[in-house]
């Protein structure tokens, strides 16, 4: 056998034996795979283009934007230097403190809701992450503040983020690291249990709360937290459906909140319970690695909703940074990570380089906010309600609820001049709503029942009561001496309802609509609404009431939309949406009723005629698919024809506004927008000139879209001139083809006015 034949012979050989020790090796690593995460696969990471790098697309109509860094606020140099102390300290930690900072210590097992452990020769005192959007849940000492839907209402800025500075200075006092806001997911159909906690239907209007809200937090050092990314706009069957989302409408619209908070320095973002295009948010790489860190530049940590950490090695190698509360479930006494992690980067299946990654991130964004010097300690205990461990943080916070409250209450109807309530004798308080729980504001945990006035929902939304202010406390001390009020606080109650009714000038009618999130249920709603009418039956009560007296006026505490054909009943001459104001509820709603303040509030989403007009429900499939794409909201009603009942953006004064003189000034991507306000009624107050955009037919947006607001205040035949300003990043759309954000060549007709359908001037400017 010659020489060559015999070298033929040895290489198969060697080839043999690498190839069964090659077959070995992945029969290894499939074994280990299986230790240490499910049968949950993530999606393919597919490489992402530059989403918003320069350069010219298919499509010459189009132009491409600058890059992403141009929207980014100037943080770059504050995150490196907290990446670099962060890196420096991560350098000293063994492989078990590095996975300790990225576990929870489980649930009940800390002083918070999730806590992560301290590592004293390191100096590093470990996290405390707490609820929630409204106050800080499981303590007291502290404020219940309003919702997130009427937070959107004001539509105020200024208010916005007055709110969250506020908030923010109450974790900060209590000791809270991560506050678990803000909720920003969008009310893609009024049934959805958790809307309340949001802000609305329309993404450029929770995005500009949500930039405020994590920037008002964040200005006391408490780090916050965007949540729930993504795709988790309902309740029902939340830890296993899957949200089938375009890549456009993820873009333009669920990914909107998350990209202006991103841009406001966020140092958190929450991956949700649900799936995402099949695989779970909490381990899905193009979601979090590819979307979320990777075109959006976010350079904060992910943590898990609470339990909804599926695996180790999906969820550790898709980019989830922190597993919260830690254990798989609430006492389990083991995790997903922890041990699990620790020996999967030991045996190489979850990189060194990934495990240093998570712990940087987490360290840099407490550098960042400034936690490693001067802190304060936590001062609470979730589990252990002793009274002397409790700080009252409360201040004079009251102050700002009340102002945030009245902003948000939203006049739909004021015919004959009804409100504001002035030159009357007797005036009727009628439902259970306008009064007190028997129990206490507090009596239902969580806040999980509808007795007296709904001020808050329920879930993990919520948070302790330091008092609650009903409508009817309210009225009484703004007029008590003034009037004689008659109260009726029985839904039920018709006869007397209508008793009261008849002997009074103007009848005051309360009814609510209460949600929360899933793992509570009330009168039979499992978190989601299992119907958008009025709660107990008050639609018989308005009807009672109104046919008896010729002013009656309806006020509403609701979550979200509700059907409001009783509506139609021609005594009725005012309707209220008060929404959920917090515990100034009351002395906020009579500052309104009583024209102390004049009513500015503006819908955050859109009211119909009849409940089949919404195109979405509650769906119980586990594959639930956004087959509206873009037309969400008042994009479905405008797309579609449909006439709502109040339109997004409708609110009325108790003045009246005109607009003129409207003028542009556009460089390039850059278009300035003036028009002139001016009150032309005799009482002070305040308009929200709204611009909504309509984009060349190349574009194919549904309708006109939201891409400005303001709040101004005028007092009587005062005139002002208001600027709203777009760029490249209002005016462009996502391209899926070139996977970018690109501009379209043509036309653009500015809708300035007072809501969606309320136009009051129009001008165009041409790319």
């Amino acid at each position: 056998m010659d020489s060559a034949r015999i070298n033929h012979k040895h290489n198969v050989q060697v080839l043999a034996i690498m190839a069964q020790t090659v077959a070995l090796l992945v029969i290894t690593v499939l074994r280990l795979c299986v230790s240490y995460a499910e049968d949950h696969t993530a999606l393919p990471r597919q490489r992402i283009k530059s989403p918003l790098a320069v350069s010219e697309i298919a499509s010459p109509a189009a132009t491409a934007l600058p890059p992403v860094s141009s929207y980014v606020l100037n943080t770059n140099g504050q995150w490196d230097s907290a990446i670099s102390k962060a890196r420096s300290l991560v350098s000293k930690m063994s492989i078990e403190e590095k996975v300790n900072i990225t576990t929870g210590m489980g649930w009940q097992e800390g002083r918070c809701l999730g806590n992560t452990p301290p590592i004293p020769r390191l100096n590093f005192t470990g996290l405390c992450l707490q609820d929630s959007p409204a106050g800080i849940r499981f303590t007291k000492g502290i404020s219940v503040f309003p919702s997130g839907i009427n937070t959107a209402a004001t539509f105020d800025k200024k208010l916005m983020y007055d709110r969250a500075k506020t908030l923010g200075e109450e974790f900060r006092a209590k000791g809270v690291n991560v506050a678990l806001t803000p909720m920003m997911n969008l009310m893609r159909s009024p049934y959805a249990g958790r809307n309340w906690e949001g802000a609305g239907e329309d993404p450029y209007l929770v995005g500009v709360v949500a930039s405020l809200t994590v920037k008002g937090i964040q200005k006391n050092g408490v780090i916050a937290t965007a949540k729930h990314f993504a795709g988790n706009e309902q309740e029902t069957n939340r830890n296993s459906y899957s949200s089938y989302i375009s890549d456009r409408a993820m873009h333009e619209l669920y990914m909107w909140p998350f990209r202006e908070s991103v841009e406001a320095g966020v140092g958190s973002i929450m991956c949700s319970y649900n799936k995402v295009n099949g695989t779970y948010a909490c381990e899905n790489d193009k979601l979090i690695n590819g979307l979320l860190k990777g075109e959006l530049g976010f350079r904060g940590f992910v943590q898990s909703d609470w339990s909804a950490t599926m695996s180790t090695l999906p969820s550790a190698n898709g980019g989830l940074d922190m597993t919260m509360p830690g254990d798989i479930q609430f006492h389990s006494g083991d995790s997903y990570y922890g041990k699990n992690l620790t020996k999967a980067v030991v045996n190489g299946l979850v990189k060194d380089s990934r495990l240093n990654d998570m712990a940087v991130r987490v360290l840099s964004t407490w550098y960042m906010a400034g936690q490693d010097k001067d802190y304060p300690e936590t001062n609470f205990d979730s589990w252990d309600l002793v009274p002397e461990k409790f700080v009252d943080v409360q201040g004079t916070h009251a102050q700002v609820i009340r102002q945030v409250a009245a902003a948000s209450v939203i006049l739909l109807r004021n015919e004959q001049k009804t409100l504001p309530l002035q030159n009357i004798k007797r005036l009727g308080v009628i439902g259970d709503d306008a009064g007190a729980n028997a129990g206490g504001p507090n009596s239902c945990e969580d806040r999980g029942c509808d007795r007296g006035t709904l001020a808050i929902g329920w879930g993990s939304g919520t948070a302790e009561f330091p008092y609650l202010v009903t409508p009817f406390d309210g009225i009484s001390s703004r007029a008590g001496k003034q009037f004689k009020i008659i109260p009726s606080l029985d839904d039920y109650d018709y006869d007397y309802a209508a008793k009261v009714a008849s002997e009074v000038d103007v009848a005051l009618v309360f009814a609510n609509a209460d949600s929360g999130e899933e793992f509570v249920t009330v009168e039979e709603n499992v978190g989601d609404r299992s119907h958008l009418q009025l709660w107990h039956n008050t639609e018989k009560l308005i009807k009672t009431v109104a046919d008896v007296n010729p002013r009656t006026v309806v006020v509403v505490h609701a979550v979200g939309p509700v059907d409001m054909e009783w509506a139609n009943h021609p005594n009725i001459s005012a309707i209220v949406w008060a929404g959920l104001p917090g515990q100034e509820s009351g002395n906020a709603l009579a500052d309104v009723l009583f024209g102390d303040v004049n009513p500015s509030g503006r819908l955050p989403y859109t009211i119909a005629k009849a409940t089949s007009d919404y195109p979405v429900r509650i769906e119980k499939s586990k594959d639930i698919k956004y087959t509206e794409d873009l037309r969400l909201g008042y994009r479905w009603f405008e797309s579609g024809h449909v006439d709502p009942m109040f339109e997004f953006g409708y609110g009325l004064s108790y003045t009246q506004f005109n607009y003129t003189d409207v003028t542009i000034d556009k460089k390039g991507y850059n278009v300035e927008v003036n028009v002139t306000l001016q009150n032309v009624g005799g009482v002070d107050g305040a308009e929200v000139p709204q611009l909504y955009l309509e984009f060349p037919s190349e574009a194919d947006q549904p309708s006109k879209i939201l891409r400005g607001f303001e709040k101004v205040f005028l007092k009587a035949g005062q005139k002002q001139t208001t600027t709203f300003n777009l760029d490249s990043k209002l005016i462009s759309y996502w391209n899926v083809e070139s996977q970018k954000w690109v501009v379209s060549k043509g036309d653009y007709i500015v809708h300035l006015g007072a809501s969606i359908r309320d136009i009051r001037q129009k001008i165009t400017f041409t790319i």
